[in-house]
């Protein structure tokens, strides 16, 4: 199953081509928010470099959000039309689960994105990138609360990063991991978890998740 994956909700515009979950390939641009201007050419660059057609495809997955409002806006428009024109089901996939997969632990994994003025972006996951409880958009000091009753946790995420003082002045047994880039290749993997969970959306039904008003 050849799966074309899209990241558009930072300030990195990712795409990334995979057969199952194996990476076959991928681009990362980090320009600034100009997305609008570089998805669609890196998507044609990344399928003419590995001589791959849009018909091929048989999936697509696309990063929702939380994140970026305009970068979540085109990325989704962008994939919409392309499954719309050639059928294809798209794996609706979270920012947070995007930041989850770079992490390899037997623990807990919490994603936490930046969202200004001490509000971020929280979503907490088993080993198997599951989510253990429902997104939420609040003040640091709040997730900091929710934090402290798991054990073993391992937070990712420019919010992480950006906190992580604060984080571990409160919890123990915690670890910051300082890979809080959103990549494409993340979103091609939960976007075939969700292919094996049947967990899948079409052009019509595909949704942002913005967690919160501008």
């Amino acid at each position: 199953m050849k799966i074309l994956a899209v990241d558009t909700t930072s300030k990195m515009c990712s795409v990334a081509l995979l057969e199952n979950d194996k990476i076959i390939d991928e681009i990362n641009l980090d320009s600034g928010l100009t997305h609008s201007e570089n998805l669609m050419p890196l998507v044609k660059e990344i399928l003419e470099k590995n001589k791959v057609e849009l018909k091929d495809l048989e999936l697509i997955g696309v990063d929702c959000g939380p994140g970026s409002f305009t970068g979540i806006r085109i990325g989704i428009a962008s994939v919409k039309a392309i499954a719309e024109v050639w059928n294809l089901p798209v794996a609706e996939v979270t920012a947070l689960e995007t930041l989850a997969r770079n992490v390899e632990t037997e623990g807990v994994i919490a994603s936490i994105i930046d969202a200004r003025n001490n509000q971020v972006y929280f979503g907490v996951f088993d080993k198997d990138y599951n989510k253990l409880e429902e997104y939420l958009a609040d003040d640091i000091n709040v997730i900091i609360e929710k934090l402290r009753k798991y054990d073993d946790i391992t937070i990712v995420g420019d919010g992480a990063i950006l906190h992580q003082n604060l984080i571990c002045d409160y919890i123990e047994n915690v670890s910051i991991s300082f890979v809080p880039e959103q990549y494409a290749r993340n979103v091609g993997y939960m976007a075939y978890k969700k292919y094996l969970e049947k967990n899948l959306k079409n052009a019509d039904t595909v949704m942002p998740i913005y967690l919160r008003n501008r």
